[in-house]
C-alpha cells in the first residue's frame, strides 16, 4: 500500500484526529492495517548495517529472525569486524566507507548501530540519499546533533525515519500502558526504574586508537553516560506512562568502583519531575548486579511492576474488584501477591507459565522495533511510534540528566527546550 492509498483511509483517521492528534491517527490507521496484512512473500526490506560493534552484532542477528528483512551489506571501520561479519553473515557485502552503501539503489533501509556521537553524519547522509533509516537510541550524544537529525528526517518526508526507543513496540508495555490510560491502577503518583550490572564499560584492544574508540562510554565529551546510553528505554517508557514529559532533573553521580581515570560516573540517580508533582525516581550502576532492572509505577488503586519483558499487578486492599482477577495468574512477591499482566495471552496461557522462567517464544524488544520499521515500509510510510520529534525530545532530557548529575543540582525544563 503506497502513501497515496494509505491517505485516502481519511474517514477512520478523521475520526481520531481529535482524540490523538493528526500524526498518530494516520499511525493508528495504518498500524491497523499493517496488522491485518502480511507483506508480499517475494518482497523484502533490503537493510544495510552501519556498524558491527557489541550492539551491531545483535541487531545482525535479530534480522535472521525477521524473514521480511534481508541484511544486505555490512559497514564497519575496523578490519577484524568486517572478517567477524564475513564469518557471520557471508551473504552481506563489506564496506569500510558507508557512503559506498549510500549510492546502491538496490539498498532500501540503513540501519545505524555506530556509537551515539557518531550518528548524526551517517543518518542525514542516509536521509539525503533517499533511503529509510534505522537510528539506534539515543538519537545523538548532544542537543545540536540531535536537532539536525531531526530536522533531516523532517525534510525527508517520504521516508521512514524511526528511533531504537524499543519498549514503545514491546507488547506488554503496550498492554500495560493501555492498562494505565484505562484508570485501572487509579491516579498515578510515583514512578522507579533501575538497571544495576556489574561491568566496568571499559573495552581492551592492543591498538591505541582502537582502544580509545571502542571506549567512547568513559568519555564525557561523547557519551550521555549511564542515563543517555542505557537509561533512557526505560525513562522514556515511563514518560509515555505519566502521559508527559518532565518539567525538571535533579541529578546525583560517583566513580565508586571503576576509579580507573574515568570521568562518567559509574553509579548515578536521577529524579524526573512531572506536571502534578508526580516524580520518576531511576538510578543505574557499574558496581553491582543485584535486582537488575526494571520499573514499577505506583497508582492509588494498585501498583504495576515491569520486569523482563512480563508484568504484575499489586493492588491495594480498597481497589474495586475486576473480574478478569478471577482467572488471572497470582505470583507471590515476598509479602506481597502480584496479579500476573500477559499480553496477548488467554487465561489457560496465564495460568501454565512460570513467573520467573523465560519464555522461549518471547520476542526480544528489539525484533519488536524492527518488525514495526518494516511494517511502515511495506504499509506506509507513516509517522513512526518512536519517530525523530520522541528521539528529540528523550535526548534533550538525557543531556538534561547528565549535566543534572555532573553539577549535583535541578535542571528545569520547558516545552520549548522538547520542540524540534
Amino acid at each position: 500500500m503506497d502513501r497515496r492509498h494509505f491517505l485516502k483511509k481519511g474517514s477512520l483517521a478523521g475520526s481520531l484526529v481529535g482524540i490523538v492528534g493528526a500524526r498518530d491517527a494516520f499511525r493508528i490507521v495504518a498500524e491497523s492495517t499493517a496488522s491485518r496484512r502480511q507483506p508480499p512473500a517475494d518482497e523484502v526490506v533490503r537493510c544495510a548495517l552501519i556498524g558491527f560493534g557489541q550492539w551491531g552484532r545483535v541487531v545482525a542477528e535479530t534480522l535472521e529472525d525477521l524473514p521480511e528483512m534481508q541484511l544486505a551489506a555490512i559497514c564497519d571501520t575496523y578490519a577484524p569486524m568486517l572478517r567477524r561479519a564475513q564469518r557471520a553473515h557471508p551473504d552481506a557485502t563489506r564496506h569500510t566507507d558507508y557512503r559506498e552503501i549510500l549510492s546502491d539503489a538496490d539498498v532500501d533501509a540503513i540501519l545505524v548501530a555506530t556509537p551515539s556521537h557518531l550518528h548524526r553524519q551517517v543518518v542525514v547522509d542516509a536521509l539525503a540519499a533517499g533511503k529509510h533509516v534505522y537510528c539506534e537510541a539515543p538519537m545523538a550524544h548532544s542537543v545540536e546533533d540531535a536537532r539536525a537529525i531531526g530536522e533531516a528526517a523532517n525534510a525527508a518526508d517520504d521516508q521512514i525515519f524511526q528511533v531504537g526507543l524499543h519498549l514503545r513496540t514491546e507488547p506488554q508495555y503496550r498492554s500495560v500502558f493501555q492498562f494505565i490510560r484505562s484508570g485501572a491502577i487509579g491516579d498515578t503518583v510515583m514512578g522507579r526504574a533501575q538497571w544495576h550490572t556489574k561491568e566496568s564499560w571499559r573495552r581492551a584492544s592492543p591498538n591505541g586508537d582502537r582502544e580509545r574508540a571502542q571506549n567512547w562510554r568513559l568519555d564525557p565529551a561523547l557519551s550521555l553516560g549511564l542515563v543517555g546510553e542505557v537509561g533512557l528505554q526505560q525513562i522514556d517508557a515511563a514518560s509515555w506512562m505519566m502521559g508527559a514529559l518532565p518539567t525538571s532533573v535533579t541529578g546525583f553521580g560517583s566513580i565508586l568502583l571503576w576509579k580507573d581515570g574515568r570521568e562518567v560516573p559509574d553509579t548515578v540517580q536521577a529524579v524526573f519531575g512531572y506536571p502534578g508533582g508526580r516524580n520518576l525516581v531511576f538510578d543505574a550502576t557499574l558496581a553491582s548486579s543485584f535486582d537488575s532492572d526494571y520499573e514499577t509505577f505506583y497508582g492509588t488503586f494498585s501498583t504495576i511492576m515491569l520486569r523482563d519483558q512480563k508484568g504484575w499487578m499489586f493492588k491495594e486492599v480498597d481497589a474495586p474488584m475486576m473480574g478478569w482477577e478471577v482467572y488471572a495468574r497470582k505470583d507471590k512477591f515476598y509479602k506481597e501477591t502480584g496479579v500476573a499482566l500477559v499480553a496477548n495471552a488467554t487465561k489457560l496461557d496465564a495460568l501454565g507459565q512460570d513467573p520467573t522462567a523465560d519464555d522461549p517464544n518471547l520476542k526480544s524488544p528489539l525484533w519488536h522495533g524492527l518488525k514495526s520499521f518494516s511494517d511502515n515500509f511495506f504499509f506506509g510510510p507513516y509517522p513512526a511510534i518512536a519517530d525523530q520529534n520522541l528521539g528529540f525530545a528523550m535526548t534533550v532530557l538525557a543531556d538534561a540528566a547528565k549535566r543534572a548529575i555532573a553539577s549535583g543540582q535541578r535542571v528545569e525544563l520547558s516545552d520549548s527546550d522538547y520542540a524540534l
